[in-house]
Formats: structure tokens, sequence, C-alpha cells
């Protein structure tokens, strides 16, 4: 069997059991086919909660590149698994688009483990304009005041809170759709945007 024959048989999330089952042969042979495709570049191997190895094989492995997953899973402690990752390849993302792009999925979790990227944080003027171009400068000053209550963060650029500080006739907006908190208020109403997450949420990062 040719190694790209194999490859795109095994393309995906597999664990042992299932490249035997894929490919008809035993746990050896098995084994063995994971490993060439590792020594290759197309395996990324990690490890669930109950020590049983998981192997993520594709193309995209051996070309490189880096997700927005990748970069928040790398500052993060709150680690995401999602099945459809994109890949950027000859530049790699920012943390501030990484950010803006975390808000954009409206996804608890991501959003959640996005939080992180705060403590690294410090292009300012980049993550205004990418806030603007999206209409998610309160969400972020928000979530960023959030960020603050459980961790040690990088100071806020002065001139984007008061760019983006909410005027008196604006209207509440969500950072996910009908999802308010009960513990944070107090942000809630400074910049006029409801937050999705209460204190228990955030247990994971102590």
């Amino acid at each position: 069997m040719e190694k790209r024959e194999i490859l795109q048989k095994l393309a995906g999330i597999q664990t042992i059991e299932s490249v035997m089952d894929i490919l008809k042969v035993n746990k050896r042979m098995a084994i063995y086919y994971i490993h060439s495709l590792r020594k290759d570049g197309y395996v990324k191997t990690r490890r669930q909660s109950n020590n049983r190895r998981v192997y993520n094989i594709s193309l995209d492995n051996k070309l490189g590149g880096k997700s927005y997953y990748d970069i928040i899973n790398q500052y993060s402690p709150i680690k995401i698994s999602t099945p459809v990752i994109h890949r950027i390849y000859g530049k790699e993302p920012s943390l501030e688009e990484t950010l803006i792009y975390a808000i954009k999925t409206k996804s608890l979790r991501t959003i959640l483990a996005s939080l992180a990227l705060f403590k690294k944080i410090s292009h300012w003027v980049e993550l205004y304009h990418l806030a603007k171009e999206n209409h998610l400068e309160r969400q972020v000053g928000a979530l960023y005041d959030l960020a603050r209550t459980i961790m040690k963060v990088r100071k806020m650029a002065p001139k984007f809170r008061n760019n983006a500080l909410p005027k008196e006739e604006y209207h509440f907006e969500y950072v996910i759709p009908e999802l308010k908190s009960k513990d944070f208020i107090t942000i809630e109403n400074i910049w006029k945007i409801y937050l999705p997450f209460n204190k228990k949420d955030l247990e994971e990062y102590k």
C-alpha cells in the first residue's frame, strides 16, 4: 500500500484501533504505519485525559502553518479541540487577530480560552483597528475587564478605552446572543455589553 493512499485513508483524528480497522491490519502494522507517517511529518500526537494516544493525521501537518486555535492553545490553560482547523501559511496570525477571530466564533469555550491572550497583547492600535472593522470594540473592552478579574494582563492603552467606551445613546449588545452574566453586571454596565460568563465558568483558570 502506497504512503499517499494510506494518508488519504487515515486523514483525520485516529486511534490505534481505528487505524487497525480502516487499514485492516493488526496492531503491530498499525503502529508501523503511524510511525512511518509521523517520520514524514504527517502525524501530531496528543494524549487524552485517560492517557490514551490520539493521532491527528493530515497533509497540513507537514506543510506547517498555524491556526488561530494553535495560538490560543499555546497561551491558554484552557485547551480547544476542533474538527475543523483553518491553517494560515506564510504569516503567523497576530495575537490581536486571534482574539478578534475567537470573539467572532461566538463559541463559549473558544472565547473563554482566548481571555488568556490579554496577558500578552500589547499592540493596542492594531487591536482597535481590527475591533472597529468588526464592530467589536466594546466586546473587546468588556472581555478585557473580565480577564483582569482572574489574571494579570497587559495594561490597556488609554486611547483604546476612551475610544471604545459606549456613548450614552448606545444600546446593550451581546458577546454571545441571549447570554448574560449574573456576576459581572458592573462590567456589563460600563461597556453596555452582556457577558456570557459567570464566576463558575472562570474556575478553569484557577
